[in-house]
Formats: structure tokens, sequence, C-alpha cells
């Protein structure tokens, strides 16, 4: 099967299921501080996970780019990838796990053709917060599956969650191919035993229990399942091929980057030109995806970690062109990998090829920019040579710390700061480099921590304050700057709102003065707020605020802040949730008001006063 006839397969199975189809959201998630990237289905579907109705129906299925940047390393192996998209089927509050599994194994066995002898399962072991969940697997054998092809491992390879320190959570049963030497696996053999001759292909999470602040699990009200099939992994199995750089529609872009001839071979240097051929791929794919998303280059958040892959992309183009193409620093093969990208990947999501032009522009731009900083970075690197070269070979050695310095800030790999150095009869204090970068990580990860230690459970009063007063801004910008205004972007915290809107010209004090008093009259105007559940045309119809792509599903919820005896404030297609009136934010203040890029201007604001405790706005009669 071709990746374009399994991702379609797998909608039209579980449509078959009684599950609405529903679109996938973009890589930024809206409204969710907790990450940067959409990494899973279920982000977009946070507030459906925590009880509110989806339109749609309590049967979900959709498919789902992702971004995940914890594995970057291992890219350039046969399995991980930077950017994937994700097949999932979600139940909510529906059914749970013998019908979850019961559909994962039919779709496996019957529409995949996956045959159950090379077909195995890991359940949670149980520990003191749960028990083992003998449930899963006694579904598994019912199915066919055989107990020694049923694994069981702990928290750390079989729970989900929650996504911060409290939360929804619960465990889960994976599903795996063999990738072995031999035909068939060996008696006994299951990924619990044998993990590096099962390659993972599916996973089904049953979100059962709710963990509190004090590190108890207590079982859920709503128990949820939240699935995620990694289809460029399922693509890989079912053609044949050795990885996941082979499928229909990667092995192009594979071609496009390696142009002159194919790297794979069994010497050293065949294995180093694979891995660094497979790093520009995904790369250029991740970067392709993500411009296409609204992300550009930048030292902060989103467009700090585009950046980086774009450079790590270039870092890889130079190990691979340098030596036989005399015009690399001039030459430009970003944006020719990322037309193939486009080309490959246009059918499943057009709107790359609506924005080709900035794809093209974005990356362009990026590998001038850090060709110019490679070129400085050499010059340190010869100037430490030649400062050096009188040196006794045994003391021709790159200290530790200079090694992470040419990292960080030239990114320079240390292997090409070892290859650079090596031909001057130079080593590296590896040691030291090694520690230099893992105190590094320490660092950014006690900030990521910080910023990012909300999670699931981060819809409290505040957050929803927050959520309804960016529809009051909304409007309010609307009223004071002109119809023009959309939102661009947002980011809640439980502390401030972030708002993003096109607007050409920095906000007077008077325009500013002016939106707080709009929403601050309204919020004194105690509107009500409630939603009703329609189609896209049915909102456009009625006026209602979005943007209007295919985000949205086939039915859709309206917010709306007022009614017929005080008027409508406004009407905005969102997700929720929202409290029930507006009196219960207390009071608005802009904090800040700036630029975030050409032609867009942010909004820093905060509310302050209003209950602790709140209602959410309820349904209203369509």
């Amino acid at each position: 099967m071709t990746t374009d006839q399994i991702r379609q397969a797998y909608l039209d199975f579980f449509q078959s299921k009684g599950h609405a189809v529903i679109p996938g959201a973009p890589l930024v998630p809206e409204n969710d501080p907790t990450v940067l990237f959409t990494t899973a289905g279920m982000h977009p579907l946070v507030p459906y996970l925590l009880g509110e109705p989806h339109p749609a129906g309590k049967r979900l299925c959709d498919v789902q780019r992702c971004v995940r940047t914890q594995d970057i390393d291992e890219v350039g192996d046969a399995s991980h990838l930077t950017m994937f998209e994700m097949l999932g089927n979600w139940s909510l509050g529906d059914y749970f796990k013998e019908g979850a599994i019961t559909f994962s194994f039919e779709f496996i066995t019957r529409i995949l053709g996956i045959p159950l002898e090379k077909f195995a399962v890991t359940c949670f072991e149980g520990d003191k917060d749960a028990p083992k969940d003998e449930e899963s697997a006694a579904v598994w054998e019912k199915l066919g599956v055989k107990r020694e092809r049923i694994g069981f491992l702990p928290k750390k390879n079989n729970w989900w969650g929650p996504a911060g320190q409290t939360g929804p959570c619960g465990p889960d049963t994976e599903m795996f191919y063999w990738i072995g030497a031999t035909d068939l696996p060996p008696a006994g053999s299951n990924p619990a035993n044998d993990d590096a001759n099962w390659l993972e292909i599916w996973n089904d999470v049953f979100m059962q229990y709710n963990k509190t602040k004090d590190g108890t699990f207590e079982p859920l009200k709503q128990q949820n399942v939240d699935t995620g099939m990694g289809l460029e992994r399922v693509a890989a199995v079912l053609q044949g091929v050795a990885s996941v750089y082979e499928t229909d529609r990667m092995a192009p872009i594979m071609r496009a980057v390696f142009h002159e001839q194919d790297p794979r071979d069994d010497t050293e240097l065949g294995r180093i030109l694979t891995r660094h051929t497979r790093i520009i791929t995904d790369h250029l794919k991740a970067s392709a995806f993500m411009i296409a998303d609204g992300v550009t280059p930048s030292n902060v958040d989103q467009g700090y970690i585009l950046r980086r892959l774009i450079r790590r992309a270039i870092r890889s183009l130079r190990r691979l062109y340098v030596e036989r193409d005399a015009s690399f620093e001039t030459n430009l093969y970003c944006s020719a990998i990322a037309r193939e990208v486009i080309a490959q990947y246009e059918g499943a999501y057009p709107h790359l090829r609506k924005q080709e032009a900035q794809i093209v522009s974005a990356l362009d731009t990026e590998e001038r920019q850090f060709k110019k900083t490679l070129q400085e970075g050499l010059k340190h690197v010869n100037k430490f040579i030649e400062q050096n070269s009188s040196l006794e070979q045994g003391l021709r050695r790159i200290p530790g710390d200079m090694a992470f310095h040419f990292y960080d800030t030239y990114g320079f790999p240390l292997e090409l700061t070892k290859e650079m150095v090596g031909e001057h009869g130079f080593t590296v204090d590896e040691e030291g480099f090694k520690k230099a970068f893992e105190a590094h990580q320490a660092l950014s990860r006690a900030g990521a921590e910080q910023k990012f230690k909300g999670g699931l459970q981060d819809h409290s009063a505040e957050t929803t304050k927050l959520h309804t007063a960016t529809h009051l801004l909304n409007a309010a910008l609307k009223q004071v700057l002109g119809a023009h205004v959309h939102q661009k972007g947002s980011n809640i915290t439980a502390e401030r709102l972030r708002f993003d809107f096109n607007h050409p010209d920095k906000m007077t004090p008077e325009q500013i003065k002016k939106v707080e008093e709009l929403v601050n009259e309204a919020i004194r105007s105690d509107l009500p707020v409630s939603y009703h559940v329609t189609t896209v045309d049915g909102a456009k119809a009625e006026g209602a605020v979005g943007v209007f792509d295919s985000r949205y599903g086939a039915d859709v919820k309206v917010y709306v802040v007022g009614d017929d005896a005080k008027g409508v404030f406004s009407k905005e297609i969102c997700g929720g949730p929202h409290v029930a009136r507006t009196g219960m934010l207390g009071s608005f203040k802009i904090q800040k008001e700036e630029s975030s890029s050409a032609g867009v201007r942010r909004i820093k604001a905060v509310v302050s006063g209003g209950p602790a405790e709140i209602e959410t706005a309820s349904e209203t009669a369509s």
C-alpha cells in the first residue's frame, strides 16, 4: 500500500465504525502554552478530553501532522523523524479498552494485512499507583495474540501522562512489528525482552486516572481512549523497505538531496553519508511544514527550533557537497529540496503549495545567513590553529569549552570541529565538550520545565477567564482599528494572554485606551456567554469570526458573548472553555503592544479580580 492509500484506509475504516473524520490542526497549538508544537493528535482535543462536548460527537478520527524534537539526535536512523504524520482515533467517554483494542487488531490484520506471526504487544506491568493491565492482555489473547507475544513494561514504557504535574493519564498498550534478522521471531520473543527487533507502530492510551497535586491517582469520571499510529513507520512495514526514508513519499526527497549518487553502501563513508542525507531530508521536510503553518526562523520559541533544524540541515549539506561542489558557499540547496517536499505532500496538504513562496524565501534567507556564520566560525578555528601550531603533537588539543563555543555560537557539531582541526594534527577534548554540553542541556531543560510546567490540567479558572478575554479583545480591536483585523496567533498562561493580529501600524496610546475601555465595558455589562453547534457555512452566514480554513470539521462551536437583550459583543468559532458571564473576568488591562513580525502586532494583557471559582458557558438551543 502507498502512504496515501494507508492514510485514506485508516480514515475510511474508522468512519465505518461510527467515527467522525475531523481535520488535523496546525503544527502550532492554539491557546496551549504547554508545548511549542503539536506533538500528538490529542493536543487540539484537550478541552474535549476534559469533558467539553465535541461538535462531531464521541467518536473521532483524524490525521495529524506532528513535530517532536526530543529525539533529534536519533534522526538519521531507520525510524525516527522530527516531523511525522500520526493517525489517531478517539473515544470521548464512549468505548474503552476492549473496543479500542478490537478496532486496532481488525485494522492491522484485516485492512493492512499484517500477519499475526510478526505481531506483538506490550501492556502496563503495574505498580503502587495502578494495577497490572491484565484486562488489555486478556483482550489481546481473546483476539488470537499468543501470551508469549505479550510483554509487560513499567510506566516509562507503557503509561501516558499527565502532560504536566497533574491531570488525565493512564496505561497504554503498544503494538509492534517484527524487524529482526530472521523471517519470524523466535519462541518467547516480545518487545519487553527483545526490544531491538521489534518496531512500534501503534499505541492505544487509556485515560482512566487523574493524577492529583498530592501525587495520588484517582479514577476519572470520563474515561477516554487516545490512539496514535505512525504513518511513515507503517508505510515502511507494508512497503518492505528498511527505513522510513525509503517509503514512496520520502524516497524522492532523499534523491533530491543526494542527486548525483546513491550513498547507501556497506562502507563507513556510505553509512555516514546516508545519515547526513536522512538528516537533511527530515529537517527540511519538517521546516517546510513549519513555515507553511506560519512559523518563521527566529531566536525564540518555535522560530528557534525551526532555525536549528535548517542550520543542522545546512551543516549536513556541507558534509555532502563541500568537497565536490566548488560553488557550495554560493549555491542554495534547501529551497530546492523543499520544493520536492511540496511536490510529494501537496495532495494531502494543499496549503504547502499555497505557501510555497514563503517557504522558499525563508529557507533561502536562512541558508545565506548561516553560510556567512559558518565562514566566520571557520576563521576562529583557523586562528586558534595558527596560534598553537608550534606546540608539540601531543599538546595540540582544542579545549572542550572552546569546542562547545564553536558548536553553540557557530553551529559546528563536534564531528565537524574534529574533522577540521584533525587536518592540522589537532585533537579535541571530547570529555570537556561533553561536560559543557551537558551543563548547557541542564540549563535549557530547567528553563523549559519552568516555562512549560503546565499541562492538560491548565484549564484553570484563570486561563478560562483569559481565553474569554481574547474574544472580547478581538472584537474590540475590530471596532477600534477596523474590520481588517484578524487573529494571527495567541498564547495563554495562567498569568497573561498574548494575542497576535494583523495591523500595519503601531497602535497609538488613544487606540490602546479605547480598546481597554470597550473590553471593560463588556465586562461591567456582565454579558452572558453561550455556545451553539452549527456548520462552517452556518457560522459564516451568521457573521462569526473564524479563519475558515481546513482546521475546522463539518460542525463547529460558535461562542456568543451577549444576547438579544443586551446586544451581541462577540461571535467567534472556538473549542472553549469560556466563562458563563463576562462579569467573572473582573477587569482587563493591556500591558504591552509591540511588533511581532512584519505587518503583525502583539498585545499582552491581564485580567484581575473576579471569582476564584467560575461557571463555564453552556450550550444554547441551535
